[in-house]
């Protein structure tokens, strides 16, 4: 079963989070993107959601997501890729999702610019998912790899460098993260002051439901937010 009557008052929080947060460091909360991570939640939750004013879902599987987008559509909401992309997923990632957030390796970057030539999509949004803390249980790739990465992306015809991602060590304490979020932004920094990100700015992806509002005050411009909306998903009995 799927708690669902708390929705709309959980994503009122939150957006109410992401403004004070916003205001505490000067920032202005239109410019963060609320992405509600809908992963092992039914089409008729997110079609909840989105009458509550969702419009970005994102999904950890690629599998996972066919069905729902098949039931939900593409009109009214975006679909971002968060999880880890399997390279036998690739092609069907291509003609799924509107943003890839989770590309990690020179291999699954070349792919996914083949799968786009070879398929006739003209752009496909991504993200570098950056290993900061060097987890080896984790994906993202290694900072010391980061810049021959971003030399192709910037030479893709159809992969549109957008910004970084990051999944941080886990900390009771979100201010314990708060240094992995710092460095992101200063790796986004020293990118964007070589022209490397087709958007020119470098969105930052960063922060989930236990320490968005920490990755906002150290310069989230996207939040992936999964509990804090939708609530703990309960076993049926």
């Amino acid at each position: 079963m799927f708690p669902v009557s708390n929705l709309a008052a959980n994503l009122s929080g939150v957006r109410t989070k992401i403004e004070q947060a916003a205001l505490r460091v000067g920032r202005n909360a239109s410019d963060i993107k609320l992405v509600a991570v809908s992963k092992t939640h039914p089409p008729a939750v997110l079609s909840e959601a989105i009458d509550a004013g969702i419009n970005i879902f994102g999904e950890n599987k690629v599998q996972e997501a066919e069905s729902k987008i098949e039931t939900i559509g593409r009109g009214s909401v975006e679909w971002h890729l968060i999880g880890h992309l399997q390279s036998n997923k690739a092609r069907k990632a291509v003609h799924l999702f509107d943003v890839i957030h989770s590309v990690d390796s020179l291999d699954i970057a070349r792919r996914l610019e083949r799968i786009c030539d070879e398929d006739g999509r003209d752009r496909l949004p991504v993200f570098v998912q950056v290993d900061v803390a060097g987890e080896e249980t984790k994906s993202g790739i290694p900072e010391a790899e980061l810049d021959v990465l971003v030399d192709y992306l910037i030479s893709c015809s159809h992969l549109e460098f957008e910004g970084l991602m990051i999944l941080p060590p886990y900390f009771e304490n979100s201010d314990d993260v708060r240094p992995h979020f710092r460095k992101l932004r200063e790796i986004r920094d020293t990118l964007a002051a070589r022209s490397a990100f087709a958007n020119g700015r470098g969105d930052l992806s960063m922060g989930m439901s236990h320490d968005f509002e920490t990755a906002i005050e150290e310069g989230a411009t996207i939040v992936r937010v999964g509990t804090a909306i939708f609530g703990e998903r309960m076993r049926s009995e």
